[in-house]
């Protein structure tokens, strides 16, 4: 089959590789679309995986292909989206249900082959089957807007409350919808990029800006709820600063940077009586969890849009010059997704 195998961070070669078995318990899916993460992008460029050569992409959706004994999570055609995650089940987290917490956990496209190829294997508690209203395209974001999900389900956000969304990326967009959804008055987005904060409006946010001060005076007593999307140190402290009395900060991104808050930040953290919360992937139970389930219903339904953020569909051909461009930001991008199966 047809890969792009990282053998190092910046050596990315698409070629021929040995297509993958199904063992018992597993089903062979044959990738429709696979989204580009950004953590594939410091992965592949920079920080390298748990092994190499690997096939990263963890964020993929496609058909069942075949399957070894004992698989019941999908049949053979069915389009199934795929929990990037692999639970031990046996941690006393997992015990627990908080499977993102897991002690033990194997992960496509970072401690296994993910789905930057034509086939990849499967668990057969990781095949997500979606409704048939939701095509692979959409089935490929679920992880992202499950994301976004968990994360706002770390918080108490309610009807009226005032949001603030730091990053107009994929889990930024679907961040803004899902707090529109659940019946926020008032959402700010802010990004440096002017491009995205349009892509924020059409995603429902009331304001935009791309500056701190804006924001700063756009906040007035504070936001009841702020989500941290960016994963940079300047939004880190920029969500502590925005939030009311008694509000709360909740942090998705991942910083490549240390992360300090200003004498100020800190000092309204501790006399706002202001909460902090760290969110990590999107699992819960029954394994995958309300996230998921909730995510594809509204993809379903038609209440949470994704269409509009799909910047690039492209074949795997053009992936390492993709992912160079990407990391040097010389391309506007939003969602990116590769099609397995189809060349540049």
């Amino acid at each position: 089959m047809l890969a792009a195998v990282m053998h190092s961070p910046g050596d990315i070669r698409v070629e021929e590789v040995a297509k993958p078995e199904p063992g018992p318990g597993e089903a062979l899916v044959r990738v429709d679309a696979c989204g580009v993460c950004g953590s594939d992008i410091a992965r592949m460029l920079k920080a390298g995986a748990h092994r190499m050569p690997i096939i990263c992409g963890h964020e993929f959706a496609g058909r069942v292909a075949g399957a070894g004994a004992g698989v019941r999570g999908a049949s053979e055609g069915d389009l199934v989206a795929v929990p990037p995650l692999i639970p031990c089940f046996a941690c006393t987290e997992c015990q627990r249900g908080r499977f993102s917490l897991c002690l033990d956990y194997d992960y496509f496209g970072s401690r296994r082959d993910g789905a930057y190829a034509e086939y990849v294997t499967v668990p057969d508690r990781n095949l997500f089957a979606v409704p048939e209203q939701v095509p692979a395209e959409a089935a490929a974001m679920l992880d992202p807007a499950s994301i976004a999900l968990h994360a706002i389900w770390r918080t108490r956000l309610g009807v009226g409350h005032r949001v603030a969304v730091l990053g107009a990326g994929p889990i930024g967009l679907f961040a803004v919808q899902w707090a529109r959804l659940a019946g926020a008055s008032d959402v700010l987005a802010v990004d440096l990029n002017e491009r995205k904060l349009a892509q924020a409006s059409e995603a429902g946010a009331t304001h935009v800006t791309t500056s701190a001060e804006e924001a700063r005076d756009l906040a007035a007593g504070g936001y009841d709820v702020v989500i941290e999307s960016a994963g940079n140190p300047v939004t880190a402290d920029m969500a502590a600063a925005l939030c009311a009395r008694h509000g709360e900060a909740v942090f998705i991104g991942i910083p490549h940077a240390p992360v300090e808050f200003a004498k100020g930040t800190f000092n309204d953290f501790l006399r706002r009586e202001i909460s902090l919360h760290g969110a990590w992937n999107s699992f819960s139970a029954p394994f995958p969890g309300d996230e998921w389930r909730a995510a594809a219903d509204a993809f379903a339904s038609g209440a949470l849009r994704w269409k509009f953020m799909i910047t690039h569909e492209l074949g795997l051909d053009a992936l390492p010059e993709t992912m160079r461009q990407l990391g040097e930001r010389s391309i506007f991008s939003s969602k990116v997704l590769f099609r397995p199966g189809e060349r540049a």
